[in-house]
């Protein structure tokens, strides 16, 4: 009994929180919208302008895999494999055939879309540890093609004097903020896929599969089919972050897409809630700040990782922001009248 009871204590909690971010979503929404437009001009200086850059990469990377291990329940540790080769696919178009940004990187998310599909090929039987395996060995696989393919990637010196995007030869520049508000559009368009993508036929197969392959196979849905798409959605998104970064930091080299970037993308879908877009802002903000507020810990921060993913699957798999998930479902209020209405008659 005393367990029910708080267990209804939790859910009214819930609820009401539900409810509150409900109810005023417009506004808050407006609110950070405002405070992100205005943030440059607050004087918080080139280097924690660095840092909200890097968090809204890292917020891309978590939609990116939060679409396979969030929604359709398929668990993949090597996505650096695709950061990287959405990374280097740009920067090659960029710097030897002089190519825009823009198209250089559309092609980098296409060409990791391509190796998405790929990989998942040999992996469809594959489910739970196994496919983390496979896709932990792509990963490294990536890793060492980058570092050893001397003609394409320049090997471990890397690729120096990455192009910034430009609009009409106007050039996007971190002095200028125009990376920074190119990086708000970019998670913002890229959270709108994801919520088109949810809400549609094909994110509903993607969570029919998560839940039940065998009930999601008799209902006809074609799960090889969707398990490709999956995978492709996936590597599209991280390829175009991989672009995005490549830019910005205008350098890359095999260091910058090692397991340890997996890691993290990985721990902050599971922080920030598992099944939940705006989770991937909260996973990604927390992450990526805190190391830099403590970076007399640097040298231990995957511990932190680890410690992080090891309390959070035991004592709150869903993530912080994935309360929604536990609640039972709840009728429309017209609905929830009509029933009140229907049960008063009857009395």
């Amino acid at each position: 009994m005393k367990k029910s009871s708080s267990n209804k204590e939790e859910r009214s909690k819930l609820y009401k929180l539900e409810a509150f971010f409900s109810e005023n979503r417009i506004l808050l929404f407006a609110v950070g919208i405002i405070g992100l437009i205005a943030l440059p001009f607050l004087g918080i200086g080139n280097y924690l302008l660095r840092i909200i850059i890097m968090i809204g990469i890292y917020t891309i990377l978590g939609h990116g895999l939060n679409i396979l291990i969030g929604y359709t329940g398929l668990v993949s540790l090597g996505h650096a494999g695709f950061y990287g080769i959405g990374a280097y696919t740009a920067t090659l178009l960029m710097l030897r055939l002089s190519m825009n940004f823009f198209p250089a990187a559309l092609l980098g998310g296409i060409m990791s879309a391509l190796c998405g599909a790929l990989v998942c090929l040999p992996t469809l039987k594959l489910k739970g540890p196994y496919l983390s395996v496979v896709t932990l060995g792509f990963g490294e696989i990536m890793r060492t093609i980058f570092l050893n393919w001397d003609s394409m990637t320049n090997g471990t010196l890397g690729l120096r004097n990455i192009p910034r995007p430009s609009i009409f030869g106007y050039q996007l520049t971190l002095a200028n903020y125009g990376i920074y508000y190119l990086m708000l559009i970019l998670v913002a368009a890229i959270t709108i896929l994801c919520h088109l993508v949810i809400n549609s036929k094909i994110g509903r197969a993607f969570i029919s599969i998560k839940e039940d392959e065998l009930a999601a196979t008799m209902m006809g849905i074609d799960i090889s089919a969707y398990k490709e798409l999956a995978f492709a959605i996936s590597a599209f998104i991280t390829g175009i972050a991989g672009a995005f970064y490549a830019s910005m930091i205008s350098f890359i080299d095999p260091n910058s897409f090692t397991n340890d970037v997996s890691t993290l993308i990985v721990s902050v879908v599971i922080l920030g809630g598992m099944g939940t877009l705006r989770g991937m802002f909260l996973g990604a903000a927390i992450l990526l700040s805190f190391p830099e507020m403590t970076r007399f810990l640097m040298n231990y921060r995957f511990v932190f990782y680890g410690l992080i993913l090891i309390i959070m699957m035991r004592f709150r798999p869903q993530g912080i922001l994935g309360w929604k998930s536990q609640l039972p479902y709840r009728f429309p209020k017209l609905l929830r009248k009509t029933q009140n209405c229907t049960e008063t008659k009857e009395i």
